[in-house]
């Protein structure tokens, strides 16, 4: 049997497409992981109980470990589970610099695409969380221009897919070359999710038939080994569980962030969590790590990447 406090816990829905993008991670690592299913749409009471505030999908945790958004999660991944690399080709450094954009600028698209092309269809309670998320606080204003815009959307997502079927043209499986990369889940999360939530999606997509026949190998590779796991198992998990020690901050941290100093941090675009307030176990030029306190479940290690996200000393 695993050890339970190595054993990794996914807090996730179906229909998340980052929560995808990490699903696909777990497959191309061949990765075993339990499967707690978490509301769409705040209040997220269980989610906030381990994270202390941020509420985006997915979550990963550990132990009493707790990765938030999917550059730590992957990072995460690929320092315990080396083998095989999220970096078949030896690009580590390129594909995060190319990941900032997939996960960026290419999935905000994906969503303005998506939300514009629904229109007043989308549930008024789903609409407003996700506006506010992607489109800002005037979040209606945005999504009536996104659906006025939306034949200029299609031509923006349209150039990317032209991109990647040029780069699969010489019938390589994967985009970095025959072993699958995280830069494939990176973008396929994205394409995953027009595909899936837009009418127009299979159609536009049918253009491209590189693009389909690496989507087919992806979908191939799978989710790992999935079981589901409660979300009081879970909790009860982390309460059970001891948080990682980890090394001190480096010397050059440009905002001189020093062990057991107490800060909160934030997404650099608010969508609305509530800052996570801790105090620094370690810090990094891509990942900070907070120590907090829950009543319920004791001391936790809460993760986030540095790029795009902002410590603010208090």
């Amino acid at each position: 049997m695993s050890d339970p406090a190595s054993e990794i816990i996914l807090h996730n829905y179906p229909q998340s497409p980052v929560a995808e993008k990490v699903r696909v991670g777990f497959g191309i690592k061949g990765l075993s992981w339990r499967s707690v299913e978490i509301p769409r749409l705040p209040p997220k009471p269980m989610v906030v109980k381990l994270t202390g505030g941020y509420r985006r999908t997915p979550v990963m945790q550990i132990g009493a470990d707790i990765y938030c958004d999917s550059q730590a999660i992957l990072r995460a991944l690929e320092r315990r589970h080396p083998a095989p690399s999220f970096f078949p080709a030896g690009d580590e450094g390129l594909l995060w610099a190319l990941s900032r954009w997939t996960d960026g600028a290419l999935f905000d698209l994906g969503v303005k695409l998506v939300l514009g092309a629904a229109g007043d269809t989308l549930p008024k309670d789903f609409a407003e969380d996700r506006g506010r998320l992607y489109l800002g606080p005037d979040w209606a204003a945005g999504l009536k221009a996104a659906n006025a815009a939306l034949p200029h959307l299609v031509a923006q997502m349209r150039a990317p897919l032209h991109w990647l079927n040029t780069q699969l043209a010489d019938g390589r499986p994967f985009l970095t070359g025959d072993a699958p990369a995280a830069i494939d889940a990176q973008f396929y999360h994205v394409i995953w999710f027009v595909r899936g939530r837009w009418e127009g999606g299979p159609p536009l997509l049918s253009e491209f038939a590189q693009v389909e026949r690496w989507e087919g190998a992806i979908q191939a590779i799978g989710h790992g080994t999935r079981s589901d796991m409660s979300a009081e198992d879970a909790i009860a998990r982390a309460a059970a569980c001891t948080p990682q020690d980890l090394d001190a901050p480096t010397e050059h941290d440009p905002q001189g962030l020093t062990k057991g100093l107490a800060v909160v941090v934030s997404p650099d675009l608010d969508g609305g969590e509530q800052p996570v307030e801790g105090t620094i176990v370690a810090a990094s030029a891509d990942t900070v790590t907070l120590r907090r306190s829950d009543p319920d479940v004791g001391d936790l290690n809460v993760h986030f990447p540095r790029a795009g996200y902002r410590v603010t000393v208090t």
